[in-house]
């Protein structure tokens, strides 16, 4: 039924189990594997803070901090999927919001499924930090399959 899953993975615990679901899933499937982690786009109040402090290329800093955090999730993500003996696609987008991210990549790698986690936040605190798995499932044309903790 699902020939291309696309996995999102920001490398957390709760996001671990969307992946372990979405492998196996792929795997009863015989799908292929898109992995996706976005990094958001650093704030100009941060990058602010850092100049008056003294950091005079906060920028650069930050892209490689994050840069090699997404390596790490997407290297772990890999010997994972090539140990079940499946096909992957390992994709780093830089700079964007995640849900439109996640979107996007789905739609130019062609995947008929999305699978992410939700971190089930509530009243006050979904409202300040927003909801990537409800701006996915609210904004996404291919099927989501959001996975709780």
């Amino acid at each position: 039924m699902y020939k291309n899953i696309l996995i999102a993975t920001d490398g957390s615990e709760c996001a671990q189990a969307a992946f372990n679901h979405g492998i196996d899933l792929a795997r009863s499937m015989k799908s292929n594997v898109t992995v996706v982690t976005v990094t958001e786009l650093w704030s100009a109040l941060d990058m602010a803070q850092k100049v008056r402090g003294g950091d005079m290329n906060p920028i650069e800093e930050y892209e490689k901090h994050e840069d090699d955090i997404a390596d790490k999730v997407l290297s772990t993500a890999e010997e994972i999927i090539n140990s079940h003996g499946l096909q992957c696609e390992l994709i780093h987008i830089r700079d964007k919001h995640p849900a439109d991210g996640i979107i996007d990549t789905a739609k130019e790698k062609g995947c008929d499924l999305i699978v992410m986690a939700s971190h089930g936040r509530r009243g006050l605190q979904k409202i300040l930090l927003g909801s990537i798995a409800s701006e996915v499932l609210s904004n996404s044309t291919i099927p989501v399959l959001v996975v709780r903790k």
